[in-house]
């Protein structure tokens, strides 16, 4: 048995060549952008999208997380109400597509949502003290963020679920026994040990979700691929601006997908230890 610092595949021999590989191809390519003017210029247009996609994801996965929280605590609720809520609601949103979800909150939620303020604050749009909402007063980015919280917190309350659930019933009945009550027993006893079960599909999540911000670009949001959208019909440059934008995610996704497994790897030799 291989010692807890080494990584299994470390043991076995199986070094990462196909990391030695792609950073060669990104060191490459890097050097291609800088040395042609066309590649540098798509590059640039194409970074000013990227806070866009950094703010999107970011934003988008901490509500997500939050909300898939919440619903995974109702799904293991005692109320047996609270529970079939909790499912329908997961069930739901996974059977939507998220590109159908963009469209449904951007075209239908948004504007219901408006009218359901304006009744509300109508007695105060009467009086004068304030002016009636409109559906563009909503911004697209929020919209498109908001989708993606809900698309999201779907899967991840499964996610939570599994990952509670996976904890011993008898550290529950000791912390119990010890008088904790039930917001102790989960912040001392189960999330701790629930969350190196949770993590590994949660960082899964996380990365597919810095690809699905890409979709935000249907509503116009100017994220990268809006940008490259936006730049490649105006130069007729598909090859050079889709090849960029590829490269780009992919630095995104890996860098994220190799620092997450760099923690799941230290959580693993905090548990052997």
């Amino acid at each position: 048995m291989p010692p807890p610092s080494q990584s299994p595949a470390a043991a076995r021999g199986d070094h990462p060549w196909w990391l030695v590989a792609l950073v060669a191809i990104g060191l490459a390519i890097a050097v291609v952008i800088a040395a042609n003017d066309v590649y540098a210029q798509v590059f640039g247009v194409i970074l000013k999208g990227l806070w866009v996609t950094v703010f999107v994801t970011l934003v988008g996965f901490s509500l997500a997380t939050l909300l898939g929280l919440g619903v995974a605590l109702l799904a293991l609720s005692d109320t047996a109400l609270l529970r079939q809520v909790a499912r329908f609601y997961t069930e739901v949103i996974r059977g939507v597509p998220i590109l159908v979800l963009l469209f449904y909150v951007a075209f239908v939620g948004a504007p219901a949502f408006v009218a359901l303020a304006n009744l509300i604050l109508e007695p105060l749009v009467d009086a004068g003290y304030l002016k009636p909402l409109l559906v563009r007063d909503v911004s697209l980015m929020w919209r498109a963020i908001i989708a993606l919280m809900i698309g999201y917190s779907a899967f991840i309350a499964e996610v939570f679920r599994a990952g509670i659930q996976s904890v011993d019933k008898g550290q529950v009945e000791a912390a119990k026994a010890l008088g904790l009550s039930r917001v102790q027993r989960f912040r001392l006893v189960v999330f701790p040990q629930a969350i190196r079960v949770i993590l590994p599909p949660l960082g899964n999540d996380f990365v597919a979700m810095v690809k699905d911000s890409s979709l935000v670009s249907v509503l116009g949001v100017a994220d990268i691929t809006q940008m490259a959208k936006i730049y490649a019909s105006g130069s007729f440059r598909f090859f050079e601006t889709y090849s960029i934008v590829a490269y780009v995610y992919l630095i995104l996704t890996i860098g994220l997908s190799l620092a997450l497994r760099a923690l799941e790897r230290r959580l693993r030799r905090g548990v052997e230890r």
